[in-house]
Formats: C-alpha cells, structure tokens, sequence
C-alpha cells in the first residue's frame, strides 16, 4: 500500500502501479454519454491515463487544460481523463472550457479501476476517490511510464509523461 499526503496529511493508497513494461489491464468506466469506457476501445493508439480526486478541483482542472493542449497536436494518442466524478459533471466541465482533445472516464459504477491500478484512496478525508497519477500505454497496452504524484495538491510530471510516449 502506497502512501500519499494532501496538504501534508499522509493517507493510504491501495493496490500497486501497474509496473512499466507489464501489460495494462483492461478497465470498464463509464463515459459521458452514460457508456462503457474500455480500454479495447482504444486499441492501436498510445494511451496517457490522467487520473485524478475530482475535476471540480483547481489542481485536476489544470492536468486536464495541459493533456488536452498536448493531445492536440498528437493523431495517434488518446487522453483518457479519469475521476470518480460523476460523467455529467466532467461533461459539464470539458464543454464550459472548451476542451475536446480529451475523454472523460468516470469510476462511480465501481471501485475496481482504482484497487487494480493502484489509485484507490483508502483513507483519509478523500477515501473512495482515486489519487493522483499518469499511466502511460503504447498502442499494445504496455506500461511505458507510471507516476504516483505523492503529493495530492501537485500537478503531475507533464514532460515526463509526454516524453514517454
């Protein structure tokens, strides 16, 4: 079980990471039209996983304004913007800011993702929300890059993400 801090304040994290150069298991979300958000839905393309609390928070917004600007300029990427949001408010959020280079992937049907993908907060005032982290996947679904960022309040390592792919 990993540890991460908000605001200082460590708290646990449950499961593990996937490991870089294993291949990432397959997830079952939820999108914003209410449908199933696979990871099969994405085959042949590199994949950035930006998981994160909530996007009603100016950290998780932020992560998902810098991915859509990089994802712009990349044809064979996907960004999948992943929270326990429900997806009417991460639909809310994308359209008021204008940001279609993204997909959102809500976790509300089910904790599994988090356990499975080491993300899961189990403690503290933020338990039952994912932690922050990037995963990335190339076009066959192995882990090229994984970031854990051990402080909830921080951006992640952007340039080490795209630099991944």
């Amino acid at each position: 079980m990993a540890t991460v801090t908000l605001k200082g304040t460590p708290f646990d994290v449950a499961g593990n990471l996937p490991a870089v150069g294993a291949t990432a298991a397959e997830f079952s979300l939820v999108g914003n039209d209410l449908g199933e958000v696979k990871l099969a839905d994405f085959a042949g393309k590199k994949k950035v996983l930006n998981i994160f609390p909530s996007v009603d928070t100016p950290v998780c917004a932020a992560s998902v304004r810098k991915f859509n600007e990089t994802a712009a300029s990349r044809a064979d990427t996907v960004v999948l913007c992943i929270s326990a949001d429900l997806p009417f408010a991460q639909a809310r959020f994308c359209g008021a800011e204008g940001l279609n280079d993204v997909k959102s992937a809500s976790t509300f049907r089910g904790g599994d993702f988090g356990q499975a993908y080491g993300v899961a907060i189990a403690s503290g005032p933020l338990a039952g929300l994912n932690a922050r982290a990037v995963v990335v996947l190339d076009e066959n679904n192995v882990v090229k890059y994984t970031q854990l960022v051990s402080e909830v309040t921080e951006e992640p390592n952007y340039e080490a993400a795209l630099a991944a792919l």
